[in-house]
């Protein structure tokens, strides 16, 4: 009997395939030999390559219809034993439809969030855990693999660890604490001048530098950080993806909110605090769970992308999280 073969969809985005790697683990550690080959974004080739769980890697622009055909075409002239769209969108659950895959495992509608994507499903899952780390597991467990969810260990290139080293040791700075100010959604993220006032305590109170980790777009929030820090004079950085891993693995804590950097962070076994707002982080927070995880009881959860800072993060503290940095390192401060 041949080994397995599994098409794996998660195409993007960063906490959303960090989240997906213990499900695809279960479904490695279930069956060592099997071909499991992982559509995703170009973008994020590298990042699913870190997890050396992946046999082959195809990269796909679902938004270049030249690039769905070819890898539609290269689907339908493969064998498969299943597919399995951990992402559960339209544009993910197509490709293996289209490409004529017999076995298509999926979210049932009670969790999709895009109306009528479960028809596309031969096998169509209602989870009944909670976390979507879990839920992703649940969906390899219809695939036949005996652990739901697995650890996964990220690997850093040594190319990217010296540079980080040498950019961080030019600026002097050893010992250091990541902030990771932004969160794609804004309603999600903790106020850059609270962010600022956090830096000075760090830098007065535990005498360790901050690094403000930034990606497109951010520039403006980075700044608004570093001003408000004033002179904590923490230190910008906004590396491709290789140096954003080295840059969290060689950090003390990360402090974030419900962002691909934090999540990024505690897969290469940083400590963090994490700050939710809108998000619920009993499905969407750390995983494995982390200790210090802030959310005010007034928070109610929801997944509508706002310009403003959701009300239950303003009730969110600097002397909180200051408190729960500290309680976090421990012994080391």
């Amino acid at each position: 009997m041949s080994d397995p073969r599994f098409l794996v969809v998660r195409l993007g985005s960063l906490g959303d395939i960090v989240h997906t790697f213990p499900a695809v683990s279960g479904l490695r550690q279930s069956f060592p030999r099997a071909e499991i080959i992982w559509l995703t974004h170009p973008r994020w080739v590298n990042l699913v390559a870190s997890s050396a769980l992946a046999s082959e890697i195809w990269p796909v622009d679902s938004r270049d219809l030249s690039s769905v055909r070819q890898i539609i075409a290269k689907i339908r002239a493969e064998r498969w034993d299943a597919a399995i769209d951990y992402q559960g969108l339209w544009k993910s659950a197509l490709l293996p439809f289209l490409a004529g895959v017999p076995k298509r495992i999926g979210f049932s509608s009670e969790t999709i969030r895009e109306f009528g994507v479960p028809i596309l499903y031969t096998d169509r899952v209602r989870p009944h855990t909670i976390h979507i780390a879990d839920q992703n597991g649940e969906l390899s467990v219809r695939a036949d693999a005996r652990a739901a969810v697995a650890p996964v260990k990220l690997q850093v290139s040594e190319t990217d660890r010296q540079r980080v080293c040498s950019d961080l040791s030019l600026a002097g700075i050893s010992t250091y604490i990541v902030l990771s100010p932004g969160g794609g959604w804004r309603s999600k993220c903790w106020l850059p001048e609270r962010f600022g006032e956090l830096c000075q305590k760090i830098r007065d109170d535990l005498k360790m530098h901050c690094v403000i980790n930034y990606g497109p777009g951010e520039e403006t929030l980075a700044a608004a950080v570093k001003s408000a820090a004033g002179k904590a004079d923490p230190f910008p950085y906004d590396g491709e993806l290789g140096q954003l891993m080295a840059l969290l693995q060689g950090a003390q804590c990360i402090v974030g909110g419900d962002t691909g950097p934090l999540h990024l962070a505690i897969a290469l076994g940083t400590k963090a605090v994490a700050i939710f707002g809108p998000t619920n982080p009993a499905r969407n927070g750390p995983y494995p769970p982390q200790p210090f995880v802030l959310r005010d009881p007034s928070a109610s959860t929801t997944h509508k992308r706002e310009t403003r800072t959701n009300p239950s993060l303003l009730k969110i503290s600097v002397a909180q999280v200051f408190d729960a940095v500290k309680r976090q390192l421990g012994a080391s401060v």
